[in-house]
């Protein structure tokens, strides 16, 4: 699914953003960007290890910001990581962290100059954050930076499975 926001093509798709030709795809990373499992795995294993050289160089990312590094061996030049909120049951912040992770990967793109990015459903697997309330928060934010700062190419989502698409594809209708 793709549409125009301003001169910003838009889109969902349900895949693998290992596989995105964007020029960045943005990892659900840890706070010590120690590679892991789901989303992050799966980066690390397809990227190569360039990107854990990079990754043990800077060292650490606080929940709700974003650094970057080489995309190694994926279709993608850069990786942004970004660290989303463990769910704690909604009443410690996490919404205003999960936004924040979105927005400071979307900035880290712009100031890198870069006009294609890719994101996953961030928070909503070992962080156990709620996939309906995370892919509106996502979404919300999104939509929200892109049409505020203009000069992007290309912003989606890659969402792995079926129910991660469509819990996307619903917030969306609720949103637009």
């Amino acid at each position: 699914m793709e549409w125009k926001i301003g001169q910003t093509i838009f889109f969902l798709e349900e895949g693998d953003i290992t596989q995105q030709t964007t020029e960045a795809i943005v990892n659900a990373a840890n706070s010590r960007l120690a590679g892991g499992g789901g989303v992050d795995g799966a980066i690390h294993r397809a990227g190569g290890p360039r990107i854990m050289e990079e990754c043990r160089q800077i060292g650490s990312c606080p929940t709700g910001q974003a650094v970057i590094t080489t995309g190694g061996n994926l279709k993608a030049n850069y990786v942004i990581h970004t660290v989303g909120p463990i769910y704690r049951g909604g009443t410690t912040g996490e919404a205003d962290l999960l936004a924040s992770a979105y927005r400071e990967s979307l900035k880290l793109a712009q100031k890198k100059g870069l006009r294609s990015v890719a994101f996953p459903s961030l928070s909503t697997g070992a962080y156990g954050y709620p996939l309906d309330e995370a892919a509106e928060i996502a979404l919300k934010t999104v939509i929200g930076f892109i049409r505020e700062n203009p000069g992007f190419d290309r912003v989606g989502f890659v969402l792995f499975g079926r129910a991660s698409y469509q819990a996307y594809e619903k917030a969306l209708q609720k949103i637009i």
